[in-house]
Protein backbone atom coordinates (compact mmCIF):
# COMPACT_ATOMS: atom_id res chain seq x y z
CA UNK A 1 0.00 0.00 0.00
CA UNK A 2 1.40 3.38 -1.04
CA UNK A 3 0.80 6.32 1.26
CA UNK A 4 1.41 10.02 0.63
CA UNK A 5 1.62 12.30 3.65
CA UNK A 6 1.56 16.07 3.11
CA UNK A 7 2.76 18.49 5.78
CA UNK A 8 2.91 22.27 5.81
CA UNK A 9 3.24 25.00 8.37
CA UNK A 10 0.00 26.16 9.95
CA UNK A 11 -1.34 29.42 8.55
CA UNK A 12 -0.53 31.19 11.81
CA UNK A 13 3.17 30.21 11.58
CA UNK A 14 5.61 32.39 9.65
CA UNK A 15 7.01 30.62 6.56
CA UNK A 16 10.36 32.30 5.73
CA UNK A 17 11.06 29.85 2.89
CA UNK A 18 7.67 30.58 1.36
CA UNK A 19 8.31 34.32 1.68
CA UNK A 20 11.68 33.95 -0.07
CA UNK A 21 10.09 31.99 -2.92
CA UNK A 22 7.32 34.59 -3.19
CA UNK A 23 9.92 37.35 -3.53
CA UNK A 24 11.94 35.33 -6.04
CA UNK A 25 8.93 34.66 -8.23
CA UNK A 26 7.96 38.32 -8.18
CA UNK A 27 11.53 39.27 -9.12
CA UNK A 28 11.23 36.92 -12.09
CA UNK A 29 8.16 38.80 -13.26
CA UNK A 30 5.43 36.57 -11.86
CA UNK A 31 3.51 39.50 -10.42
CA UNK A 32 0.24 37.62 -9.93
CA UNK A 33 1.72 35.72 -6.95
CA UNK A 34 0.10 36.72 -3.66
CA UNK A 35 1.95 34.27 -1.41
CA UNK A 36 3.65 30.88 -1.32
CA UNK A 37 3.63 28.29 1.49
CA UNK A 38 6.23 25.51 1.40
CA UNK A 39 5.51 22.00 2.64
CA UNK A 40 6.80 18.49 2.19
CA UNK A 41 5.57 15.15 0.89
CA UNK A 42 6.47 11.88 2.58
CA UNK A 43 6.00 8.64 0.61
CA UNK A 44 5.60 5.43 2.61
CA UNK A 45 4.91 1.86 1.50
CA UNK A 46 3.00 -0.23 4.04
CA UNK A 47 2.05 -3.88 4.20
CA UNK A 48 -1.53 -4.60 3.15
CA UNK A 49 -4.11 -3.89 5.85
CA UNK A 50 -7.66 -2.62 6.21
CA UNK A 51 -8.45 1.02 5.50
CA UNK A 52 -9.33 1.60 9.15
CA UNK A 53 -6.05 0.11 10.36
CA UNK A 54 -4.06 2.07 7.77
CA UNK A 55 -5.75 5.32 8.78
CA UNK A 56 -5.01 4.64 12.45
CA UNK A 57 -1.35 3.73 11.86
CA UNK A 58 -0.65 6.65 9.54
CA UNK A 59 -2.24 9.10 11.98
CA UNK A 60 -0.08 7.71 14.81
CA UNK A 61 3.04 8.02 12.63
CA UNK A 62 2.24 11.65 11.90
CA UNK A 63 1.38 12.54 15.47
CA UNK A 64 4.43 10.80 16.96
CA UNK A 65 7.17 11.57 14.43
CA UNK A 66 6.43 12.77 10.91
CA UNK A 67 4.67 16.07 11.65
CA UNK A 68 5.36 18.66 14.32
CA UNK A 69 1.70 19.15 15.17
CA UNK A 70 2.43 22.29 17.21
CA UNK A 71 3.36 24.20 14.05
CA UNK A 72 2.37 21.90 11.16
CA UNK A 73 -0.84 20.58 9.67
CA UNK A 74 -0.86 17.27 7.81
CA UNK A 75 -3.11 15.19 5.62
CA UNK A 76 -2.61 11.92 3.80
CA UNK A 77 -3.90 9.72 1.04
CA UNK A 78 -3.67 6.01 0.32
CA UNK A 79 -5.29 3.47 -1.95
CA UNK A 80 -6.63 0.01 -1.13
CA UNK A 81 -8.07 -2.30 -3.79
CA UNK A 82 -8.52 0.57 -6.23
CA UNK A 83 -10.35 2.77 -3.72
CA UNK A 84 -8.67 6.05 -2.66
CA UNK A 85 -8.86 7.46 0.84
CA UNK A 86 -7.95 11.00 1.88
CA UNK A 87 -7.67 12.31 5.44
Amino acid sequence: MKVKIYTKLKESVLDPQGQAVTGGLKNLGFNTIKSVRIGKVIDIVLDDMSALEAQSQIKKMCEQLLANTVIEDYNFTFEIEGKSYSF
